[in-house]
């Protein structure tokens, strides 16, 4: 029997009605010329929006948008991928928000490499599995392959490994996991009586920023240990660990019989950017035998910068999040969780006889579900494959110089002019700063100017800005990581949000302003 001589290539003859029609939409050797036609139908339609968008965002209210969703059908097939595409313009198309756009300056979202892209559409359509040997082979491979390559590039040395992940809080939940029963091991074997998992977790600490990531308190209480548990840790006035501080805690977590379990340092806070002291922090944890953890999802660009020296120190850490779809420029998703000691990842290790028995691990047979906490796991790594055999470590590093550089600019931009102020000179590419109002506004005055500029510009379309609260007020944010985005775009971003912050106060806050001046 030839490759395409399938007892399946027979027409159906009794049964479920329509079963030929419903097999028509398999991707399959019949249906290889449908699959190129309609994929390539929705690039023409994506393409068009991308050389046609003239803002990052429509302006459209979930109140708009809404009741054209909820007047669709999903029960009434089109049964056609034309008509399916034209209807997706109405419903996600024409108002999606396009990061590519070089006006988008909110979130930690990257315009994405081609490459990539290219890679999404060769295992969206193969779908392998990367949780067994068996459901993905050569993926395996690869997947392991791009692991040592980012450990390398860490410098965890010879014994790291690591698996990839749906993105960083899920990276940030398996390092806190894996650095909590290392804790209970050590605290067993020294233990003079026996102690028991649920008698030591009460006493387990997580020490981490002031300013890092809300998914290590998440993890800690997904992992049983209550979010009081992480102890935050002050910052400098760089919004960086402060290591004097970190080591008074620990001699204080010391002296009441706690356990610190991790320290979390951070390369790249989400809302500034900055790095923590991470040889200082490397010192400590090394002389009081505590896990380092670095969440380096948004700075682990600098993996493939000239800024390289900015994570010196990381390749201390026993556990290091990446977050390849922000400052790697790929499809989200795309990050991973790496450890020092490989045999750490055993802590997440457990064997089924209708997937991964034990035998087949003795065997060596390579099932990434042994290291994972999930089991089935889409081969997110061919896009990054594909990206450095097509364009390269170098060319990534490239771009994210690019927005470094921009960022760096526009921090001087901001700084030289009176309408705003700015919280602190960036590492990264993130600027957080505020509309500053006439003399005599009152900080609710401002909190409020500055909401409403936000909320304003939002609802224009002509460009995202993302907001944050520091000390108790409310700031503005320019999250830089489209290398498209020049100081132009910045500038007259900046103008736009003052024309917003001035329409307000004309509008709402005379009276305030005139009875403060009198006043």
């Amino acid at each position: 029997m030839s490759f395409h001589e399938h007892p399946g290539d027979a027409p159906a003859t009794g049964g479920v009605s329509g079963t030929a029609d419903s097999r028509s939409h398999l991707l399959n050797h019949r249906t290889a010329e449908q699959y190129r036609t309609a994929v390539a139908d929705g690039v023409d339609r994506v393409a068009a929006k991308l050389t046609g968008v003239r803002g990052p965002f429509t302006g459209i209210s979930p109140e708009q948008l809404a009741p054209t969703v909820d007047t669709i059908d999903l029960d009434r097939p089109l049964g056609d991928a034309s008509a399916a595409l034209d209807e997706l313009e109405s419903v996600y198309l024409r108002d999606a928000v396009y990061f590519h756009h070089p006006r988008y300056l909110a979130h930690l979202n990257c315009p994405v490499v081609i490459p990539a892209v290219v890679g999404e559409a060769v295992l969206s359509a193969v779908n392998s599995s990367l949780d067994t040997w068996d459901q993905s082979a050569g993926g395996t491979l690869m997947e392991r392959r791009l692991i040592d390559w980012t450990a390398e590039r860490i410098g965890l040395g010879r014994a790291a490994d690591g698996i990839f992940t749906s993105g960083g809080s899920q990276s940030n939940l398996q390092a806190m996991l894996l650095a909590r029963d290392e804790a209970c091991r050590i605290v067993q074997k020294n233990s003079e009586k026996e102690l028991r998992k649920p008698e030591i977790l009460p006493k387990l600490r997580i020490l981490a920023s002031e300013v890092g990531h809300f998914s290590i308190t998440k993890s800690a209480t997904l992992l049983g240990l209550g979010a009081d548990a992480v102890v935050t840790v002050p910052c400098d006035r760089n919004k960086r660990m402060s290591a004097v501080a970190l080591a008074r805690e620990l001699e204080r977590c010391r002296r009441d019989g706690l356990v610190v379990m991790a320290v979390v340092a951070t390369a790249g806070t989400t809302d500034f950017g900055s790095i923590d002291p991470l040889p200082e922090i490397a010192d400590l944890c090394e002389r009081e035998g505590t896990w380092m953890h670095v969440d380096a999802a948004y700075g682990c660009g600098l993996l493939v910068s000239r800024r390289r020296h900015l994570l010196d120190g990381i390749e201390r850490a026993d556990s290091v999040t990446v977050d390849y779809h922000k400052s790697f420029f790929q499809p989200v998703s795309s990050s991973a969780v790496l450890v020092r000691d490989e045999r750490t990842l055993g802590h997440v290790t457990y064997y089924a006889d209708y997937l991964n028995p034990e035998r087949m691990a003795k065997k060596r047979i390579p099932n990434q579900v042994d290291k994972s906490i999930q089991t089935t796991r889409r081969f997110d790594a061919l896009k990054l494959w594909m990206t450095l055999r097509i364009m390269g470590a170098d060319a990534l590093g490239e771009l994210f110089d690019e927005v470094v550089d921009r960022a760096a600019d526009g921090w001087k931009l901001l700084d030289d002019d009176p309408r705003f102020e700015v919280v602190t000179e960036p590492q990264l590419s993130t600027l957080v700063f505020r509309y500053v109002p006439p003399s005599g506004a009152t900080p609710e005055l401002t909190d409020r100017v500055n909401l409403h500029a936000r909320e304003a510009l939002f609802a224009s379309g002509d460009a995202i800005v993302a907001g944050t609260v520091v000390d108790g007020s409310h700031y503005l944010k320019f999250t830089l990581l489209n290398p498209e985005t020049s100081l132009d775009d910045i500038a007259h971003v900046l103008d736009l949000i003052a024309e917003h912050a001035g329409r307000y106060l004309a509008e709402h806050a005379t009276p305030e302003l005139s009875h403060r001046r009198a006043g």
